[in-house]
């Protein structure tokens, strides 16, 4: 089975955050958090920083990881490991790139219509500043056949 380790940072300056339109790719169409593969030579957290500034064109000053995650997708046995991680804080404007458009959202108006499904499910935990774990098994249209979230002390 095929595992690929990929990182997600949510951008929270309570009482907003900023989420990107993903452009292309996978995702595209949705409004998600800034992150992506880690490549074999970073670290996590390098991967992270990386991918933030390549997506919304900031760096980020401070990170705090907040969650682990796996999903995966019956039709294709794979699995996507996911480090969340938060952030307040960070250099530069968010801009527009190839890849993701940013946008910020009052924390009472997130879309989670346009978001992967699992989104509404942990999103709270992080805006609440809980640790969390959980598994996700997405079936045909990405619909939610199972699911497991914790919230937990250490990650």
């Amino acid at each position: 089975m095929k595992r690929t380790v990929t990182n997600l940072c949510i951008i929270h300056q309570h009482p907003r955050i900023l989420l990107g339109m993903k452009k292309r790719g996978f995702g595209t169409g949705r409004w998600n958090g800034f992150g992506g593969k880690v490549l074999p030579d970073e670290t996590i957290e390098e991967s992270l920083m990386r991918e933030v500034e390549e997506e919304a064109g900031i760096k980020l000053e401070k990170i705090k990881k907040v969650g682990y995650m796996e999903f995966e997708f019956e039709k294709n046995g794979e699995i996507i490991e996911v480090h969340v991680f938060k952030s307040d804080s960070f250099t530069g404007e968010p801009m527009e790139s190839e890849e993701m458009k940013p946008q910020w959202f009052h924390v009472e108006e997130i879309p989670f219509g346009e978001m992967w499904p699992d989104d509404k499910f942990w999103m709270p935990l992080l805006l609440g500043d809980k640790k969390f774990k959980g598994k996700f098994l997405f079936g045909e249209s990405d619909v939610i056949l199972k699911q497991e979230l914790l919230e937990v002390e250490e990650i």
